[in-house]
């Protein structure tokens, strides 16, 4: 039997929380991101301003010239977060097979529920709708990229300044005549460089890479070149996962403007460090490795890492490691546009102490006494002086 998967996505998720939270934003063109002073970009747009030609990561300034009129919000994340486990509940009370890939999507498999698929993905629009009053679509085929790219076609044919609210459903045994007609950077794996190489062997269509043999494709482009053979031929076997492993916690920040001040550097780069520690802490994860992240004025990017001694959690081993990595990679003066952090090779549990680890037992009392202070009184409750660590 083939397999019943739903893909839904929340129409204009932050919006549609907006206007949940301000009434008077509906039919409006708006916008939730960042300043136009500066380098704001829109994370996400109302309908109606989508018809002026503004679209998510677009340059606030950029949208506002579009559409003079444009209204600007700040995001509320908290908010976001909140809303989205309210939708992800809905979804796991029509199945516990439910795999989220972001705050406004997931997957489901239904395989093993009676009912027709179709109408199961209606009742879950018109529930999502009628308790938590936001419009999404849903695509719906017999694996997980067909229902995807289901769904986004479903999405982009509605164009009427409104949520689309489609439903977009595949029959088992059409997906590689649904996808034929599409251009190939609508399959996923497929992206600019990609297209371009396709189009050069006269590939622009999903129907004409799939006739494609997979052998030459893979002689090509490698293992990947025969798997988008198989995508584009609507197949695609993968599970939906209701687990994920986390390879990885990171922090980053983009500067409203370029900054070389060695001082202000260091202290972000500690704030950012100490956030990754927290959500280590939080997860009941160690990492082996710390990652430094600096991206230029030119956009140019660079990354450097290295392991930890021991593994950990804490505040102090993360914040020297990086800082140590910052004074090897950033030549003095050099402007900064973004500045991250982050830890890899993660680990279940605390780091083990010995009998005689002491002071590393002192540390981690205090860490905790620090993460309690901060989750009652707020982040900026007690804050460490920075210049003892670098001095």
């Amino acid at each position: 039997m083939p397999r019943k998967i739903i893909h839904l996505d929340l129409d204009a998720f932050f919006c549609a929380v907006e206007e949940l939270r301000q009434p008077s934003l509906s039919g409006k063109a708006f916008a939730v991101g960042g300043s136009p002073e500066g380098r704001g970009v829109v994370a996400s747009c109302s309908y109606p301003a989508r018809m002026f030609g503004v679209h998510s990561a677009m340059p606030t300034a950029q949208a506002l010239r579009l559409c003079p009129e444009l209204i600007v919000v700040s995001g509320q994340h908290a908010r976001y977060g909140e809303v989205s486990r309210q939708v992800m509940a809905i979804l796991r009370d029509e199945t516990p097979l439910v795999e989220p890939i972001s705050i406004d999507e997931a997957f489901l498999d239904m395989s093993d529920v009676p009912e027709p698929v179709e109408s199961m993905a209606r009742r879950m629009q018109c529930r999502i709708q009628e308790e938590l009053r936001l419009p999404c679509s849903l695509g719906v085929a017999s694996n997980k990229l067909v229902a995807k790219i289901a769904n986004d076609v479903g999405k982009s044919q509605v164009r009427t300044g409104q949520p689309p609210n489609a439903i977009t459903l595949v029959p088992p045994g059409q997906e590689a005549a649904f996808l034929a007609p599409l251009p190939t950077q609508a399959l996923w794996g497929v992206g600019p460089k990609m297209t371009q190489a396709l189009a050069r062997m006269g590939i622009h269509t999903i129907g004409q890479l799939a006739a494609q043999a997979p052998e030459v494709m893979q002689e090509r482009f490698g293992k990947h070149g025969y798997d988008l053979v198989r995508r584009a031929q609507g197949r695609d076997d993968r599970p939906v996962i209701t687990e994920h492993r986390i390879k990885s916690i990171s922090k980053e920040t983009t500067f409203a403007h370029d900054v070389a001040d060695e001082r202000q550097l260091r202290r972000v780069l500690q704030r950012l460090a100490e956030g990754v520690g927290r959500n280590l802490r939080r997860k009941h994860k160690n990492a082996s490795t710390v990652r430094l992240k600096l991206r230029w004025s030119d956009f140019s990017t660079i990354s450097r890492q290295r392991p930890f001694p021991l593994p950990t959690d804490q505040d102090d081993d993360i914040i020297a490691a990086a800082l140590q990595l910052f004074a090897e990679a950033w030549p003095s003066g050099r402007p900064v546009r973004l500045i991250g952090v982050g830890v890899s090779g993660l680990q279940e549990g605390w780091r083990q102490l010995s009998l005689w680890d002491e002071e590393d037992g002192r540390e981690r009392k205090l860490q905790e006494t620090l993460d309690r202070l901060r989750q009652k009184y707020g982040k900026q409750a007690v804050r460490r002086g920075v210049d003892a660590l670098w001095d």
